[in-house]
């Protein structure tokens, strides 16, 4: 699938020099593309701005693509592009635990060259549902092959079962390849070997300590709102986000959404920063309360993981009152996310202290729990993605199997039956 390009004169395409330099020029600026997207999402890219990256002016940049949405989609494309390629390579392996080693491999290596400078990051996909058709079209239909050939990892289902926990796996796989950016530059590059081998330790046996069971406890969360206007404009916030992207929630979408005027709007808050902030924070204060519910519930703390992460995806699931998906953070000032940023990183920490608690008295298995716990953050963040795959069968098995993933493992097919 190519995305509609500029034209190129005789003078940049004449022979094979002239076709070589149109084509690092334009992956020049589908680079710069990538990081401004990253930095400011797909809406908030400028051609002033990647011209000025490239070190070239926003003509020669509209020579390329003519119009912003084109080169914001060639961005992706090449995303998703890239990740294919991955997949494929890794389906050359000659099992399913083997290939999910090799996809994690392809993209600790591509880390560790955009970490040293080698490389170019990738531009993320959180806008990609925001794009319009046709536009939209034709790449929602790259990122269903994509998925597609991720849940293909796992060989061909023996049954509709097998297809459903497959598609879990992809998900999570494909979610934590993502998350990945968020938490590894914690690490020097020297040791991003050990990170992989740690994650995909935690991907192949799980946190659970064997022969753990699953018998999470529901914790209530339901508690009264002081304000409850303010509480719905968030929530109908927090799904539109998710489901559109920062830039793709516009104010009017949500006010449409509660069906209530603009002006309504600013009663509540002072603006969209100011709303997304609102959003991140009401999601963090959620599952801070379920890890708080479940450590004062008491019993093993695996019981305790397994409960609070259990809730979390109910919660998810259920789109009574979803998590704000991190695709929101691209959208925000850089100080701002940093802070959204480092809040994460201390409810992932309170996971991490459970898990190792839970090690010491045999519960769990022997991982890194810092890194057991960033996998678990980027799992119950994506799992609102997920809600109509957990539509198709009775709650307690989605979440379930969805958390199988990580706290039994993704090679153990007893989560199927």
């Amino acid at each position: 699938m190519n995305v509609t390009e500029g034209t190129a004169n005789p003078g940049e395409q004449g022979g094979e020099q002239g076709t070589k330099r149109f084509r690092q020029k334009r992956d020049a600026i589908l680079a710069a593309a990538a990081e401004a997207i990253n930095e400011q999402s797909a809406k908030g890219m400028t051609f002033a701005d990647v011209a000025r990256r490239v070190g070239l002016n926003t003509t020669s940049v509209t020579y390329y693509f003519k119009r912003k949405e084109e080169l914001a989609a060639a961005a992706f494309e090449n995303t998703l592009d890239r990740l294919l390629a991955m997949l494929v390579e890794a389906m050359q392996e000659s099992d399913p635990q083997a290939r999910v080693a090799r996809f994690l491999a392809l993209n600790m290596v591509r880390l560790a060259r955009v970490e040293c400078g080698e490389e170019r990051p990738f531009a993320v996909l959180s806008d990609l549902r925001a794009t319009e058709d046709p536009i939209r079209g034709r790449l929602m239909a790259s990122w269903q092959k994509v998925f597609r050939t991720t849940r293909g990892l796992w060989g061909t289902p023996r049954s509709r079962a097998q297809t459903d926990l497959h598609g879990a796996r992809a998900h999570v796989l494909l979610e934590n390849s993502f998350w990945l950016t968020a938490w590894l530059p914690r690490y020097e590059p020297e040791q991003y070997a050990r990170v992989e081998a740690r994650l995909m330790d935690v991907f192949a046996r799980g946190i659970a300590a064997p022969g753990a069971a699953w018998a999470p406890a529901m914790l209530d969360l339901a508690h009264a709102e002081a304000e409850p206007g303010r509480s719905a404009f968030l929530l109908a916030a927090t799904r539109l986000i998710n489901q559109l992207g920062y830039r793709g929630a516009s104010v009017q979408r949500i006010a449409s959404e509660l069906n209530v005027t603009k002006g309504s709007f600013y009663h509540h808050l002072d603006a969209k920063d100011d709303l997304v902030i609102a959003c991140y924070k009401r999601s963090f204060d959620t599952i801070a309360d379920a890890q708080r519910l479940a450590d004062e519930a008491g019993g093993t703390h695996w019981h305790r993981l397994s409960s609070a992460v259990a809730t979390l995806l109910d919660v998810q699931f259920a789109e009574r009152g979803p998590l704000l998906r991190t695709t929101a953070l691209s959208g925000l000032p850089l100080n701002v996310r940093a802070a959204m940023v480092d809040r994460s990183n201390r409810i992932a920490r309170r996971y991490a202290g459970t898990i190792m608690d839970g090690i010491a008295e045999g519960s769990c298995r022997p991982v890194d729990a810092l890194i057991a716990a960033q996998s678990l953050m980027a799992l119950q963040n994506a799992a609102f993605d997920m809600r109509k795959w957990a539509g198709t069968m009775p709650r307690e098995r989605a979440i379930a199997m969805y958390a199988s993933t990580l706290l039994f493992g993704m090679f153990d097919d007893r989560a199927a039956r």
